[in-house]
């Protein structure tokens, strides 16, 4: 009991578990002093600067980086898989307008467990596979567009899509390094929300139903878009500069600024950062980029609070031409290798997740039963 009161001392001063070690995994590191973010135990630096998306989802799903042959089958074989099965694209044109792009992806997955459900003794690679690759399909479907199933890259093959013609290789790239940047990040909230649903043996599909319904929330998903509204409220730096003094005096809260497990700096915002400043290349670019580091010196300044990765892909994300309100779908598009390597660790070594409260009700009372009225 005594020690069961000090964890609850150390959980209920920081809020929401936050240091609290749930289990163990061998798929990513977040913030360890000397290792910083990795994926298998590759630097999200070198992963981003040579590596692309599909080699990334292999690693995380399978443990190791492809070989040449393995990436161009794998490749191959998402392609293959973006096809949505005749009734999915029916029910997904059946769901009234005005549900979010999240409520789709949502049930685009639990439908498609209800379609093409598990089976027992079936590769565990099987579903990931599938929904890395039709996940994007969902998304292009439900926005009207035409499925470029010929593109050989995931980043482009959704920009195609969006834009209805192939993109510039540039774009390509930069929306390649974003999806590498969001493939996974250890035990965050739609993580560990699968990891709890597949630990009582649920399916896949419920799992990452499941998971998708945590990153909705905006505690989790939803900084980026929430970033891009805060830098396209400013006109310039001066203005953005005072603005957010204002909104800090206020005691609002600025999206896309500090970490729950990093304390220095977000290993992955300058990445993106670079990749903004590099498509930065109109008037209209360039001074929205200018807003963008302002807001990030003031919240130095006066904070001492860093960008994350949300911030600086915010407008990343913007001048590749995807609009506001997929930012957070996107997301769901990179970090499906995530969960669904998380989902295979789990059921690999399973036990339920079952952790137990400290109860703060009322004290022992005494039920008095209720006199019946007779009847006459």
């Amino acid at each position: 009991m005594a020690e069961i009161e000090r964890t609850y001392a150390k959980v209920k001063k920081v809020g929401g578990l936050a240091g609290i070690v749930a289990a163990d995994s061998a798929i990513c590191t977040v913030g360890i002093e000397g290792r910083g973010l990795s994926y298998r135990g590759y630097s999200i630096e070198d992963l981003a600067a040579s590596s692309s998306f599909e080699e990334v989802a292999w690693l995380l799903l399978r443990g190791n980086l492809p070989s040449p042959a393995e990436l161009e089958d794998y490749r191959a074989r998402l392609r293959e898989l973006r096809r949505l099965p005749p009734a999915l694209a029916g029910m997904l044109d059946s769901i009234p307008p005005g549900d979010t792009m999240m409520g789709i992806l949502r049930t685009g997955v639990s439908l498609l467990g209800n379609l093409e459900p598990e089976r027992q003794g079936e590769a565990p690679y099987e579903v990931a596979d599938r929904l890395v690759a039709v996940l994007p399909s969902i998304l292009l479907h439900r926005r009207g567009k035409k499925l470029p199933l010929e593109e050989q890259s995931l980043a482009g093959y959704l920009l195609h899509g969006l834009r209805g013609s192939a993109p510039p290789e540039e774009l390509r790239r930069c929306v390649d390094v974003s999806l590498i940047l969001y493939a996974e990040h250890e035990f965050n909230a739609s993580t560990f929300a699968a990891r709890v649903i597949i630990s009582t043996l649920s399916d896949a599909h419920s799992a990452v139903a499941g998971a998708i319904g945590a990153l909705a929330g905006p505690l989790h998903g939803g900084a980026n878009e929430e970033a891009m509204r805060l830098i396209e409220s400013y006109a310039d730096p001066r203005e953005a500069e005072a603005g957010v003094r204002d909104r800090l005096e206020r005691k609002e809260k600025i999206m896309g600024f500090g970490h729950r497990i990093y304390t220095v700096s977000d290993p992955r915002s300058g990445v993106i950062k670079d990749w903004a400043a590099r498509l930065a290349d109109t008037e209209e670019h360039r001074r929205m980029f200018a807003v963008a580091e302002r807001i990030e010196k003031v919240m130095w300044d006066e904070k001492k609070l860093f960008p994350n990765l949300d911030f600086y892909s915010a407008i990343a994300y913007r001048f590749c031409g995807i609009p506001t309100e997929l930012y957070t779908p996107v997301f769901v598009l990179a970090r499906i290798s995530g969960w669904m390597a998380h989902i295979m660790e789990q059921r690999a070594n399973n036990k339920l997740i079952r952790p137990i409260s400290r109860y703060t009700g009322p004290g022992p009372r005494e039920y008095v039963p209720l006199v019946k009225e007779e009847r006459t």
